[in-house]
């Protein structure tokens, strides 16, 4: 049965890509071993730099079916409150003095964030994101 789509590759990009599936195929990785080989591919199609579309939609592909296998046999925990706050002041290069300044966020809260003994609520995940100049949902995570 053929199913027509209007997804297609001419010339060149549909040669690369080709070239690409014949050497390491696409589909499902089942072990530790294929996805090694598979993230070897990708770095040097990477290291390439700029790639022709063929090579971009093989790459973008290969790069799902990694994710997919890494997702289920490697999954990341969410960072925690205080992970994310110290991760986004350091990004910034702010102080917990600064912060409180700049937010109005008593400085003993950021404290007790920090520590872990206190988690965002909805009005600071507000006010975070504001100033961080990120989505809540980032910070929302544990909530």
């Amino acid at each position: 049965m053929t199913v027509k789509t209007k997804f297609s590759l001419k010339g060149a990009s549909r040669d690369s890509y080709l070239q690409l599936v014949a050497a390491f195929p696409l589909a499902s990785i089942k072990f530790d071993e294929q996805l090694r080989e598979a993230q070897q591919v990708m770095d040097r199609l990477l290291a390439q730099g700029e790639l022709d579309h063929g090579a971009e939609t093989y790459l973008d592909a290969l790069s799902d079916l990694v994710a997919t296998y890494e997702d289920e046999h490697y999954p990341i925990a969410p960072a925690s409150d205080a992970e994310m706050l110290r991760h986004l002041m350091e990004a910034k290069g702010v102080t917990q003095a600064q912060l409180s300044r700049d937010t109005a966020i008593p400085k003993s809260t950021i404290s007790e964030i920090l520590a872990g003994k206190k988690p965002f609520s909805r009005q600071l995940i507000r006010k975070l994101a504001s100033y961080f100049n990120v989505d809540a949902s980032v910070l929302a995570a544990n909530f």
